[in-house]
This record gives C-alpha cells, structure tokens and sequence, in this order.
C-alpha cells in the first residue's frame, strides 16, 4: 500500500504537469486518445487477464515444489507474449491514421487525426516492453515479494515528468509522448536486480505450446480475457464520444478518472495484489473456511477505507482539481470539466474497490468465467449507460462527459453486488453480518467528516484554498478515525495494536 501510495503521488505529479503544461488543448487530447489504444494494447495481451491467469497456476506449481517446471511455464509466457505484442505494435505503426479515424476518434478533424497517430507511432512501443513487465510482476507477486513491482508505476511515471520537463520544450507534446516510452523501461527495468535473486529461477527459450500448464494458463485467461476486452472498449467508447462532445472532454475524463483511481489503487488494487497469492495457496492447501475469513476481513477492510475517500472527493473535487491542476493554461473551464467527471467517477470508488477483492477471489478458486461474465455484462450495461446519461446530460443542459463517468460508477456498483452474492454462494458464506457491520460504521463516520469539511469550508477555504483543502483532509480523516473508535471497529484496534508493538520495540 505505502508503495501504491508513493507510485500514485508521483502519478499525480505527472497528471498535474501535463494539465499544467497542455491544459485541455488539441494537444493534450491527442495525447491521451493515443496513450488509450497504447494501454488496451498491453491490457488485453499482458494486463489483468494473463496475470489473474498465471499467478494461480504458477503459485500452485511454487507451492509444491516444482520450480523447474514453474520457469519453464513462466518464460514460454514471457515469449509469446512479447511475440503478440510486437506483431500489433507493428500493425498500429503501419496504420495508425486509420486506427485513430476509425476506432479512436473520429469526432477528430484532419488535423487533430493526424497529431494523435504520430503520438500513437510513438506511444505503442510502451505497449511491448509494458507486456515483459508484467510478467515479471506477476512472477515477484507469486513469491510474495510485493513492494519492487508496485514501486515500478511511479518509475513509469518519472519517465512522463522527463518527457514533460525535459523533452518537450524542445520536442512539444512528442516529448511526452517519448517520456511515456522512457517510463515503461523504467518499470521494466526495477524488477530486474529483485528477479536475478529469486530461487530456482531460469529462462528457456521456447513458447511451451506442448505444456499442460500454458494450456492451462490459456484456458483461464480466455474468459478473463473477454472480460478485460469489455472493460477496455468502455473507455474506447468513452474517448470515441468524448471526442464529438466540446474541446477538453477527452482530457477532462482524463485528469478525473485518476484522482478517483489513485485512492482506489491504494487501498483496493494493493490488498488485493497481495490477496491473490494468499487466497491461491489457500484454495492449493484446501483450506476453504480460512479463504471465507480472509476474504470477509479484507472486504472490511476495503470497505472502511473506501467509503471516506469516496465521500471525500465528492466533496473536495473542486478545490483538489484547482490545485492540481490549476494554471495559466488550465483555467477555470478547465477545472469545472474535471472536477464535474470527478463528481461522477467518485461515486463508484466502492464498487471498484469490491470487485477488485472479489475477482481475484474467484481467480485463486481457477474460476474466471463467472467474473469475467458478470463483468461482460456490466461492461454491456456500461455501454448502454453511457450512451443514455450522455443524452439526458445533453438534454438537462449538464456537461456531457460527466454522464461516462456516472454510467462507469453504476455498472461497477451493479457489477460488485452480483459477484459477492455469487461468492456467498460458492464459498457456503462470506461474514455478511461483519461485512454489513463495517459499511455501516464507514457511513456514519463519514458523515461525521462531511460535516467537519463542510465546516472547514465555509471559514478557512475562502480565504485560502490550499490551507482549506489540507486542514479540510487532517481533520475530517481524524474525525472519521475517532468515530470507527467509538464505534468499537476492530480494525482499528488491530492497526493501533500494531503500530504501538512497531513503536515499542
């Protein structure tokens, strides 16, 4: 967690320069129209969906000993996954015009077409080297080793600040573009000393095509895979109409969809990174009433930490985006676009915190059709949401841009009810009484720290911004805390436990 903290501070300095620098030009809207078709290329080759696969049948081969067999099944998917991602990035460079006319942003006129293909030109190699990463990644998190392969984002995101501060004065957005490319060799590169020191470790050239466990891989993945398909033409479409929708759409889901991402990677993507390996020895030992409690305490856990940063950037978006972001180039049109899809995309941290726990739940138990299905049809959903909120949006005389975020957050709120009453089912259990008792405790704190912001607000904002915003997050988190406290939160008593046995040593 402390490493997804660091990564997403740096993640947001990057984010703050970009506005800072392009603000919600042509520019920076090319920009990210192409890092999007970049980052579906590494998502459906090598993101989610081959990790959620390898892991289980790596960890299981780890868990018994059988390591020479482990290696080589993790570099035949070294091999072919470099292999798929080299012949696309090669197919994208050739034609990249019509990718970016056709299926990026046709809303784009000619010029606009043609910035955002040389970007893409550029921007898709990350996509290839992104894919080794990956693996590597999944191979640290199956030796439990954690902390290199989520410190490597904020090494991702010191190649964008290199690209913005030293390349693009002199090379203009295509310096970024290149830092982007710089980045993804730097999230390689951190994993390599720490991979040279595992046991057992070798690499086989070779693609394993013969082997029962890369079959085994491939069948896992396939459904994952569809699922993380659905999941990426979601935001394809959204920068599809983004792009018909006014100047700085594109940019605006952009900023905002982060700053409701870093609080979520924090606290759901880091407990359940590091779940995954632990519910998948679980399940390899047999242990199912030990997997039920530990999915039941990290639900709370997600759940007690979710719900205050929800309610929080709902209430601080405005002033969060003006700080961020806010310069010569990025206005004050620019923060209203931002901060109004932060409105919408916040809503939905919860939901986005509770299917990341409970997929990988049902990935340890080698069951990845019933996520990816239910996620398909959320996905589906999300489809049809956002087409209907950005017309009633335009019809309501709201921004637009604002109705793809809220479709967003609704299928994911959908999509997490439908997979733990799935898992309830499948466990015989999850602790539904605790896990009811955590959000219910998370609601009336954080109703307790609405008011101490609103408080805030209304005396020290207005007469500075920045001392409102922090003093506003010191004590409404303090606020939140002391109130879990009184409510007899076990959780808090644990952590507090833990940190005074830390401080007495």
């Amino acid at each position: 967690m402390a490493a997804f903290i660091t990564s997403n501070l740096i993640g947001l300095l990057a984010k703050t320069l970009t506005a800072r620098y392009f603000g919600t030009t042509i520019e920076s809207g090319a920009f990210f129209a192409a890092n999007r078709f970049s980052e579906i290329l590494f998502s459906l080759v090598a993101g989610g969906a081959l990790g959620s696969a390898f892991i289980p049948v790596f960890t299981g081969m780890l868990v018994n000993k059988n390591y020479q067999k482990a290696w080589k099944l993790a570099s035949s998917i070294i091999n072919i996954v470099t292999i798929i991602l080299v012949l696309l990035s090669i197919l994208t460079i050739l034609f990249s015009k019509s990718v970016v006319r056709y299926v990026l942003a046709p809303g784009f006129d000619s010029v606009q077409i043609e910035l955002t293909a040389r970007l893409l030109r550029i921007q898709v190699l990350s996509s290839v080297i992104f894919g080794m990463s990956g693996i590597l990644m999944a191979i640290l998190n199956s030796y439990q080793h954690f902390f290199l392969p989520a410190i490597a984002p904020a090494m991702y995101q010191i190649g964008w600040i290199f690209g913005i501060v030293v390349l693009s004065p002199g090379m203009g957005i295509d310096g970024l573009a290149w830092g982007v490319v710089i980045g993804a060799g730097l999230h390689l590169a951190i994993k390599i000393p720490q991979m040279l020191s595992l046991d057992g470790r070798s690499y086989s050239f070779g693609l394993g095509l013969w082997m029962d466990e890369v079959k085994e891989v491939a069948r896992l993945m396939a459904p994952r895979l569809l699922g993380v398909a659905v999941v990426q033409l979601n935001f394809l479409l959204n920068t599809f109409l983004a792009s018909f929708q006014q100047e700085g759409a594109i940019t605006a889901i952009s900023l905002a969809f982060p700053l409701m991402i870093m609080p979520q990677a924090a606290i759901a993507q880091s407990i359940a990174i590091a779940a995954l390996p632990t519910f998948s020895a679980l399940v390899a030992k047999g242990d199912m009433e030990e997997m039920q409690r530990t999915l039941a305490s990290t639900l709370r856990a997600v759940i007690l930490l979710a719900i205050p940063a929800s309610v929080g950037l709902v209430v601080l978006r405005t002033p969060i985006v003006q700080l961020l972001y806010g310069s010569n180039m990025f206005d004050t049109n620019s923060v209203d676009l931002v901060a109004w899809a932060l409105l919408w995309y916040a809503i939905g941290l919860l939901g986005h915190g509770v299917v990341e726990i409970t997929s990988r739940a049902f990935y340890s138990l080698h069951d990845t059709r019933t996520p990816v299905a239910i996620g398909v049809g959320a996905m589906v959903m999300n489809l049809g949401l956002s087409l209907f909120f950005t017309f009633l949006f335009n019809r309501i005389n709201w921004m637009p841009h604002g109705g793809l975020a809220l479709a967003n957050s609704m299928a994911t709120a959908i999509e997490s009810v439908i997979l733990l009453i799935l898992m309830k089912k499948k466990l015989k259990g999850i602790a539904a009484p605790k896990i009811f008792d955590a959000a219910w405790k998370a609601m009336i704190a954080s109703l307790t720290m609405v008011f101490v912001i609103v408080l805030i607000e209304r005396t020290i904002m207005r007469q500075s911004i920045l001392a409102g915003t922090v003093l506003s997050i010191f004590f409404g988190t303090i606020s939140y805390f002391c109130v879990l406290v009184i409510l007899k939160t076990s959780e808090v008593k644990r952590a507090a436990a833990l940190i005074w046995a830390k401080l007495t040593k």
